[in-house]
Formats: C-alpha cells, structure tokens, sequence
C-alpha cells in the first residue's frame, strides 16, 4: 500500500471543496487584475501556487515525461485509475465528451488521466484505457514515489487498498478535473456535478481570457 502522508491536509481541502454549494471555491487569482474573473464560480481563496507543479511520469510508450512537455496548451488533469468501477469511467468518458464541445467551437484543449494505481496501470494498460476514451487522452504513469509527487503537487488524496491477496482491489481517490493553461498553471477546477456542456462553457471563458 502506497503512504499517503498528504492525507489530513488533502482532506481538509475536500471538505472545503464539497461543503455547501458543491461548486468550485477553491481557485487562483483575485482583485481587479484578475483577468479571469468573469469566468469563476463560487467563492475565491487561496492563490494559484496552491494547486499544481512539478511532475515527471511515463507516457503510454514509456517515456519519461515533465509537466512542462505535457501541458503545452489548455489541459483538462484528472487523477484515478483504470481497473475503477465507477466514478473514473464516467468522469473521463464526461471530460472528453466536454473536449469535443470545447474542439466544435475553436478551442483545442488536451484531456489528461493521471494514475493513482502504478502497480497496475502500466503504459500499456493506460493505452488501452485511454484510446478507448479519446483519441487524444494522454495517461501518464510511473514509480509510487513519482506518482505521489504528482499526487501531491495537486493536493489528491488516495488509498491503495492492496493487502496482496485480491487483484481486483479498489483505491479510494479524490475525483476533480483540473484546469491548467501553459505557463499560468492553474486556474479552475471541475466537480463530478459538472456537465460536459457546462465544463465547456467554463473551460472556454479561460482559455478565451487567457488569449
């Protein structure tokens, strides 16, 4: 089982994200010169530097890849796993349904499915999970330790639920999709409740501010 050491701050970040309104509150950017102002929904704490970072993991030829390399325009980040029953499936299958709106009006943005369970999810696997999803779905992998740096650098929590007797066990995560723009980082987040429609509209209002 991977450590996760980040586990009380990530949960106090969640608590913070789905009480109440159950929108987006935790978001980069404030006062007058923010210039995405008109696109936020919800309250606005905390500043872009909270959220993002640093990462290298394995693309699905088994590259080594920097954060730098992979975002290179607006991308949509979501964290989980490929053997996850439910809430994965649904959650990139609605992140790429949201890509071909945004690719419909003009805007070209790359949908990312980062691993939380490396022991399974090999490049090969995520290959074949992401090929299944979108053509231009990248999933990224690697080592436990690089996979919790990318974990971290985002405030996700997860828990690999592997006693080593049962193939099929399940890893509980958090479930958001993460805006990132190139050389701005990140700016919006994006809740399971959010339609594909509506992640569209969202995602468009920053990259068209952003230009």
């Amino acid at each position: 089982m991977v450590t996760r050491t980040y586990a009380l701050a990530s949960a106090g970040l969640i608590g913070l994200l789905v009480a109440g309104t159950g929108v987006a509150i935790y978001v980069s950017g404030t006062g007058e010169d923010d210039v995405f102002a008109q696109c936020r929904e919800g309250v606005v704490a905390g500043g872009a530097g909270t959220i993002g970072g640093p990462f290298t993991l394995l693309s699905e030829t088994g590259e080594e890849m920097t954060d730098a390399e992979v975002i290179t325009e607006p991308t949509l980040v979501y964290f989980g796993y490929t053997f996850c029953p439910d809430v994965c499936p649904l959650d990139t299958v609605r992140n790429a349904e949201a890509v071909d709106i945004l690719e419909a009006s003009g805007h070209t943005v790359q949908p990312i499915f980062i691993t939380v369970d490396p022991a399974r999810d090999t490049p090969e696997v995520m290959a074949a999970f992401t090929d299944n999803v979108h053509e231009r779905m990248l999933g990224l992998t690697g080592t436990p330790e690089q996979t919790d740096a990318a974990a971290d650098a985002y405030r996700v929590y997860y828990q690999i639920h592997d006693d080593g007797t049962d193939p099929y066990y399940l890893v509980d995560h958090t479930a958001f999709t993460y805006l990132m723009l190139p050389e701005i980082g990140f700016v919006e987040f994006f809740n399971r409740e959010t339609s594909p429609a509506d992640m569209a509209t969202r995602t468009a209002c920053f990259v068209d501010a952003a230009s």
